[in-house]
């Protein structure tokens, strides 16, 4: 298990850190803590102030909403050579975190102090360029998780949603997980890939979905 990171792999998993020129990097690494998190662990909850940023080195999280009932709808997702961008808008902005955080898998993150953070926001001219192209990347993931909700049937959505997360024709998930997702209900996926099924799209079983014309 890695205890610690270079600045070559550092810089590896973030390219865009690649060019430079100041000591940005080094900063990171020697203000920040490695840290190795499992799967399925909250690491953010909504209305809590954010109190420090993970630079992803390895693993996924997921940022989802939770209505009242319960109900949860995946607004996206932080991968290797990423921050979460919601948590650097409130750590500059000083306010509570909107949202929820999860491991999808285990996590290996360096962690940086909020003020940190900030203080290299301030003066790194690469740290807050790196910040502006990830809110530009994240507002276009929202636009389309918009268009997708207002303009979309759901079976349309779910269609592309099976496409794009399958490897090989299969897809290892529950229902549950997949209306979450897509901001629906379990019984509203459930139907749908029933009907698929009887359609010849996909073939169902436990955990698994098994794509076989699409």
């Amino acid at each position: 298990m890695m205890k610690e990171i270079s600045e070559e792999k550092f810089i590896e998993i973030f390219p865009y850190f690649r060019n430079a020129s100041s000591p940005v990097v080094r900063m990171i690494l020697s203000k920040g803590q490695y840290k190795t998190v499992p799967s399925k662990l909250i690491l953010q909850m909504e209305g809590l102030p954010c109190n420090h940023i993970g630079f992803v080195l390895s693993g996924k999280k997921r940022v989802f909403k939770t209505s009242e009932t319960g109900k949860e709808i995946t607004i996206g997702g932080i991968e290797p050579g990423e921050f979460c961008i919601i948590n650097a808008a409130c750590i500059i902005a000083d306010t509570v975190y909107p949202a929820n955080i999860v491991t999808l898998n285990s996590v290996e993150m360096m962690i940086l102090s909020a003020q940190d953070f900030r203080n290299m926001i301030a003066n790194y001219d690469e740290m807050r360029r790196f910040t502006f192209w990830l809110i530009s990347q994240s507002f276009s993931d929202v636009m389309e998780l918009i268009e997708e909700i207002v303009f979309k049937r759901m079976d349309e959505r779910l269609f592309e949603y099976l496409i794009e997360k399958s490897e090989n024709d299969k897809l290892k998930t529950t229902h549950q997980r997949i209306a979450s997702d897509l901001g629906t209900a379990r019984e509203v996926i459930t139907r749908i890939l029933g009907d698929f099924e009887k359609k010849g799209l996909v073939h169902l079983s436990k955990n698994l979905i098994q794509l076989t014309n699409l």
